[in-house]
């Protein structure tokens, strides 16, 4: 395995920084002095420029070379990147960063062959990765916790990687790792309104005004758009989800789905009052949702207010 080729897949900034970061530390802790770090996206950067700075200086001089998006790299950049992997020049350090498709595919495999370090860079999408991110941030540092411990910090402190491990981090700081479930409620009550958990839990009880009240304050409070349209998602789609098991019990759930019990018994308790045409019509505004809070809505706020009183009101209601 080479110890100047890395190949990082996935695109999530904070997971690709942190790794970075410390490839970074580790090349200036060997060389005793600053170490320069380049980046370059494979798709706007010329062949011709990619040579330059993949090629070793004069006196062999450390830098490392970031090479960014490597999935959407015209044909020389890619073959140029594939290249140089299998010889990586003295001094040189080179980070690729990869989506793990795009028309650049098969790069992946060249990059591992050639023997890179790899490390999984992709955000956790649904709850039950972003618990086992939790979960790894608490091992990482050696402390041990419960699974209600992982399932609080994930639920109350939201979406957002650096605010969960900035919560792992000082948790274990606060309580000198001796961290517990009514450490984290002391810590985080409050918190879940704030990152969208709160709007998303209301929506899908059918609490209209109680959805419409959390939004307004979450967004006063300055949450990312992006963070409240991603948990209305994911209450959606675990409504969906778990309602696809049938009546199967919450573990033989949790197992098959890869989710925390507890989790599911929640979502289990929220599911039956849906039926599949409102849960698929739900699924569809949170599926416009996530196109509007990127960028292809002109009011972000009126279409999350939109969506959420759109969810809460598709709720069936109990005759």
């Amino acid at each position: 395995m080479s110890d100047r080729l890395f190949l990082l897949l996935g695109d999530d900034d904070f997971l690709t920084g942190r790794v970075i970061s410390r490839i970074t530390a580790e090349r200036r802790r060997e060389a005793g002095v600053d170490v320069p770090v380049t980046r370059v996206r494979a798709g706007e950067v010329t062949a011709p420029e990619l040579a330059e700075l993949l090629s070793p200086s004069l006196f062999a001089d450390e830098r490392i070379v970031v090479i960014e998006a490597a999935d959407a790299a015209g044909k020389e950049p890619a073959g140029l990147i594939s290249a140089t992997a299998t010889s990586i020049p003295e001094g040189i350090t080179m980070v690729v960063i990869h989506s793990g498709g795009g028309r650049q595919k098969s790069m992946v495999g060249l990059l591992q062959k050639a023997g890179a370090q790899e490390f999984a860079c992709v955000a956790p999408k649904w709850p039950n990765e972003r618990v086992d991110f939790v979960r790894s941030e608490f091992r990482e540092i050696g402390v041990r916790v419960s699974a209600e411990v992982v399932e609080l910090v994930t639920d109350m402190v939201g979406s957002d990687l650096r605010e969960l491990s900035a919560a792992v981090h000082q948790l274990a700081a606060d309580t000198g790792g001796k961290v517990d479930a009514d450490a984290v409620r002391t810590y985080y009550t409050g918190r879940a309104e704030v990152t969208g958990f709160e709007v998303a839990d209301k929506a899908v009880t059918g609490d209209v005004a109680g959805a419409m009240e959390s939004l307004a304050w979450a967004v006063h409070r300055g949450t990312a758009r992006v963070l409240l349209a991603d948990a209305l998602a994911e209450a959606v789609f675990g409504i969906a989800r778990v309602r696809s098991m049938g009546g199967a019990d919450k573990f033989t759930v949790a197992s098959e789905l890869g989710m925390p019990p507890g989790r599911v018994g929640k979502i289990q308790a929220q599911a039956r009052a849906w039926d599949s045409e409102s849960i698929g019509a739900a699924m569809l505004i949170v599926a416009q949702l996530n196109g509007d809070v990127k960028g292809q809505a002109a009011d972000m706020d009126y279409a999350l207010e939109h969506a959420v009183s759109a969810v809460a009101q598709l709720r069936p209601r109990r005759r």
